[in-house]
């Protein structure tokens, strides 16, 4: 088996077991499973243990978010693929099988995205794999656009962790998730890490999946998301761009940030994501923070100008 598949839950029970049922039902032969459980409180990790004995079960005792989960699920498998997924998802057929393919054509591939789609209208996308800019602005390809027009496998600047497998032989390399994040930006923050060492990331179409979306956090938005990912964009930034690339983009940075500022104190959160601003400030300032910060690779510059190229290139494909 080429393939583990580990699921991250927390309080899922609306979702869970439609998840599991559909990777029951996804391939000639039933894939690895693998749920870790954030300490749920609605009964959804006994629940799929007893409906689906086959899938192992990880419990941790409280909510240690979504990296947490997600590295320990790693750890705990052993096949050359692991392909991450949200508990609010439903599998389509030959998703799995599209994956791995791509994966073993494209041996420079470090992860693929799945096409999300949205699980009440399959015609509208949820994403097709992230993209980051100079703006400091991370967003999900094609969301809330026509399905159709994402039919071509392309390269991406991340993968979605929602729906994406990752090739194990690069994680050793990249490290896992990190857990600073707690929850957001950690997959853009993951892809970013992979590309400064020269691998890639990719979209591809023909794996599909249906996202009901915002099944843990709530609401699309709420102060909860909104404060964290000002919190760890803020992070994101100072932990992988040199401090020459942060002063040749601070402009940029600066106009969007205010931008986005502008933006939530519209819609009533602008306390919530100056509050993300400053928490993320003294993230980078902690030892914490300080330790994770990615040394410059100085012997792979082409590495750093084609970073840099494209997060000015997604400035222009965002607006």
């Amino acid at each position: 088996m080429k393939t583990t598949v580990v699921i991250p839950n927390y309080n899922g029970k609306q979702y869970l077991a439609a998840c599991l049922k559909s990777l029951e039902e996804s391939e000639e032969k039933r894939p690895d499973v693998l749920v870790v459980d954030n300490g749920s409180a609605d009964g959804s990790d006994r629940e799929a243990e007893e409906a689906f004995p086959w899938v192992r079960l990880i419990r941790f005792p409280e909510n240690r978010g979504f990296d947490a989960a997600v590295n320990e699920g790693i750890r705990q498998s052993r096949t050359p693929y692991v392909f991450l997924l949200n508990n609010d998802t439903i599998v389509r057929p030959g998703c799995i099988s599209a994956l791995e393919a791509r994966m073993d054509r494209e041996k420079e591939l470090f992860s693929v995205s799945a096409r999300m789609v949205d699980m009440k209208d399959p015609s509208v996308m949820d994403g097709a794999g992230d993209l980051y800019s100079a703006l400091g602005w991370a967003y999900a390809v094609g969301k809330g656009k026509p399905a159709a027009r994402y039919e071509k496998p392309v390269r991406i600047f991340s993968a979605c962790a929602g729906a994406a497998i990752y090739r194990r032989s690069m994680l050793e390399r990249t490290g896992l998730f990190d857990e600073l994040h707690f929850a957001y930006l950690e997959d853009v923050d993951l892809g970013y890490r992979a590309r400064i060492l020269g691998f890639e990331n990719a979209y591809e179409p023909s794996a599909v999946v249906l996202h009901a979306g915002s099944a843990t956090s709530g609401s699309r938005y709420n102060e909860f998301k909104i404060r964290y990912s000002a919190r760890n964009n803020v992070y994101l930034i100072y932990k992988n761009m040199p401090a020459l690339q942060i002063l040749l983009n601070s402009p940029l940075l600066a106009a969007g940030f205010a931008v986005k500022l502008l933006f939530f104190l519209k819609k009533g959160y602008g306390r919530a994501y100056a509050e993300g601003l400053r928490e993320g400030l003294i993230l980078c300032a902690s030892p914490e923070g300080r330790a994770r910060r990615v040394r410059f690779k100085g012997g792979n510059p082409g590495n750093y100008i084609r970073i840099q190229a494209q997060l000015w290139i997604n400035i222009f494909r965002r607006l």
